[in-house]
């Protein structure tokens, strides 16, 4: 796989601490390479959820949110609750033009639409992106750094097993997929269309 541009600076060491590997796939990487490399060597030993959790960790924020909202939508049914559809929406609202309003907002749609569905940690992805998690007026409590990445592989990690988990393998490949697309710069969506 040539390098993926989005993961140019992320660290290899950074990402899979964050990322929470198995022991298979912290035993997969070498870290006198690059994240690209890395991501390829995960891919090459079938260790995708590792993979999966090592992108979500190595892609900026903003990207890894639109991910996860490519994911969440793609197994959305369609009677999808209405809750759902919103939290989907405010954080790709969020991802379209970050503000600190749509970043408040895509944790509300969160709340609303429960904890249950990776529409709903797409959305709280978003609001781990940045700002406070501390109310407005409040003192700021800033988010974690790994917390984006957690809620990114979450919602993704979620949206492959949610239905039908017998094909879980099939959908980490289809994700990854989306998730590679964006890495190099694409939009992730000519994938999820193919």
């Amino acid at each position: 796989m040539p390098p993926l541009k989005k993961m140019a600076a992320a660290d290899t060491r950074t990402a899979a601490a964050r990322a929470n590997l198995s022991a298979a796939g912290i035993a997969a990487l070498d870290p006198a390479l690059d994240a690209s490399a890395n991501l390829d060597l995960l891919m090459k030993r079938g260790l995708l959820s590792d993979a999966v959790r090592f992108l979500a960790h190595s892609l900026p924020k903003r990207e890894a949110v639109w991910w996860a909202c490519l994911c969440a939508r793609d197994m959305l049914p369609a009677d999808a609750a209405p809750a759902l559809l919103a939290a989907v929406q405010a954080a790709e609202g969020w991802v379209m033009a970050p503000s600190e309003e749509k970043r408040r907002e895509a944790m509300v749609t969160a709340e609303a639409a429960g904890f249950r569905a990776p529409a709903s940690w797409a959305a709280v992805a978003a609001f781990w992106s940045g700002g406070s998690m501390a109310p407005p007026n409040a003192p700021v409590v800033p988010p974690g750094d790994p917390l984006t990445g957690a809620a990114v592989a979450g919602a993704i990690l979620l949206a492959a097993v949610q239905t039908e988990p017998q094909k879980a393998f099939e959908k980490y490949r289809r994700f990854l997929d989306y998730g590679i697309d964006i890495a190099g710069g694409g939009s992730g969506r000519e994938r999820q269309q193919a």
